[in-house]
């Protein structure tokens, strides 16, 4: 199922759902250093999917077992 939703598209509904929850704490009376709280706690988790998401992927266990090998050819 995941693999059809591209990183935009989930970035893009992560904002939105934070932003309808920080205007709901808003409206709902809460003080405004509660609803940037509220906001800051609820972007780290999208700041660090970007930033763990730009890299290049990581190697599988095949990848790190195979990849030693010495000058003289021995594992």
């Amino acid at each position: 199922m995941l693999n059809n939703v591209s990183r935009t598209w989930l970035l893009s509904g992560w904002f939105v759902t934070v932003a309808f929850i920080v205007a709901w704490s808003v409206a709902a009376g809460a003080r405004l250093s509660t609803s940037a709280l509220l906001l800051v706690i609820c972007m780290a988790p999208a700041v660090i999917m970007v930033l763990i998401g730009g890299g290049t992927p990581s190697p599988t266990v095949a990848e790190i077992l195979h990849s030693v090998h010495t000058k003289d050819g021995r594992r």
